[in-house]
């Protein structure tokens, strides 16, 4: 189980990231754990506290988690990946803290590893789900990412709907599968 956000450094003091504050990843771990499950929870950076009986293994960036998952899925009967991993990091963080100047500065990102795609790609290992959030054609661009990234199930947030996203305690789900013997959900 991954949850969490990421941090990608622009400097010493200063990085990329997302609104993500890991609650729903910390939710499925521990109602996973509640009913008998062992748990891994790779969980970036988040003030949350470990649920009861879950492992918990702290990362700070994309890459670290990649690396964490990798060795957690092997053993692993079912991977669910709810981290709100960033999709780009700085392609060259500063070593020192950039200081301010009254001109624009244009910073230079590069995609980081996927990791559901990247654990899904040859389906060698335990099924796997992944969430998403989306602002726009939720449907369909959950179907598409299921695709793409090889997915057994989806699960959209829809981050636009009114009371609910990131930031909030309720949030709108909908349950996206690759094929009926995947998993029991709905859409």
């Amino acid at each position: 189980m991954t949850a969490g956000p990421t941090y990608e450094d622009l400097d010493p003091v200063r990085f990329i990231s997302n609104r993500s504050s890991g609650k729903m990843g910390y939710s499925v771990a521990e109602a996973a754990a509640r009913r008998g499950a062992k748990v891994v929870l790779i969980s970036g950076p988040t003030a949350l506290e470990t649920p009861e009986g879950v492992e918990r293994i702290d990362v700070r960036t994309a890459e670290e988690m990649l690396r964490a998952v990798a060795v957690a899925v092997s053993p692993a009967s079912i991977a669910v990946f709810a981290a709100a991993v960033a999709d780009y990091r700085p392609a060259e963080p500063a070593a020192a803290k950039i200081k301010r100047k009254n001109e624009a500065l244009t910073v230079r990102l590069e995609p980081n590893p996927d990791i559901l795609a990247t654990m899904a790609k040859d389906k060698g290992g335990p099924p796997g789900g992944g969430f998403c959030c989306r602002t726009d054609h939720v449907a369909e661009n959950a179907r598409k990412k299921l695709t793409e990234k090889n997915a057994d199930l989806i699960v959209a947030n829809d981050v636009t709907a009114e009371g609910a996203g990131l930031t909030w305690i309720r949030t709108s789900l909908r349950f996206f599968r690759a094929t009926p013997a995947t998993c029991r959900c709905r859409e």
